[in-house]
């Protein structure tokens, strides 16, 4: 992925899987509503697609068996759908689960919530999966890891700085995410400036990205995650809007254009 393009990722929420309890039966409608989602953010000139079992909720820390089938079986089905990028996250901190899809789809990246150190979240406390990470892409390499740094929804009691370098150097990832506290909401500046700083790889946005604060956060981030503020009326849980995403690709695209003048 070319961070110099400040790239936009779209997440397709999907819908609750076999395994959650609040799983409908129906795992063709899960694919469908995955493929419309996927296919309006490649219209809207998105850069990729990221694929997350948001309907799972309440959620495991790692997922039955169950869900990684149905989770690979509709990752498949968008990676036939479209010809953008696209990158796996099972929630809660299912690491291994999203690194084996990834593998077997041909997926470029995975997202993984808590890679070092312990977050305390509504699942419970969580620890990081680095070493079991790095031994898995040891053996099946090539697959990109994009790490939240303090992932939102959890408490964290690390300093920022020192969860961002173990994040790196121990468990190796190759972009670090910064978020705002729940989902949807706006990423502290202060932190994003402090990541950027600090890191030295790629810093993605993975909350709360919009028109508006487009602009100013991009003076600071390599690339953004987005995915509420571009569904239908705001709501996450609604279809992506074209429109509403063509609107943030060209603000980023206006935000290229004045760096390429200067």
């Amino acid at each position: 992925m070319n961070f110099e393009s400040r790239p936009l990722i779209g997440v397709v929420h999907l819908r609750p899987l076999p395994g959650s309890p609040r799983f409908s039966g129906n795992l063709e409608d899960v694919i469908e509503n995955a493929i419309r989602d996927a296919r309006a953010y490649e219209e809207a000139g998105f850069d990729a697609v990221i694929l997350e079992n948001f309907g799972d909720y309440p959620f495991a820390k790692e997922v039955g068996k169950e869900t990684v089938a149905s989770f690979a079986v509709v990752a498949k089905e968008v990676r036939r759908g479209v010809s953008i990028p696209i990158g796996i996250n099972v929630l809660r901190n299912d690491c291994i689960a999203a690194y084996g899809i990834a593998y077997s789809v041909k997926a470029e990246f995975i997202r993984v919530n808590v890679l070092t150190g312990v977050a305390f979240t509504d699942q419970g406390i969580i620890e990081g999966c680095a070493r079991d990470l790095a031994i898995m892409r040891r053996s099946l390499p090539g697959i990109k890891v994009f790490a939240d740094v303090h992932v939102k929804h959890a408490v964290h009691f690390s300093r920022l700085e020192d969860a961002l370098l173990d994040t790196v150097e121990r468990g190796g990832a190759d972009a670090i995410i910064v978020s705002g506290s729940r989902t949807g909401s706006e990423v502290s500046l202060n932190d994003l400036k402090t990541a950027k700083k600090v890191s030295r790889v790629p810093v993605i946005v993975g909350s709360g990205v919009n028109t508006r604060n487009l602009p100013l956060l991009a003076k600071f981030a390599d690339g953004f995650i987005v995915g509420t503020w571009v569904k239908e009326g705001g709501v996450t849980e609604n279809p992506v809007s074209v429109e509403r995403a063509k609107a943030l690709v060209r603000v980023r695209n206006d935000i290229l254009q004045r760096q390429r003048i200067k």
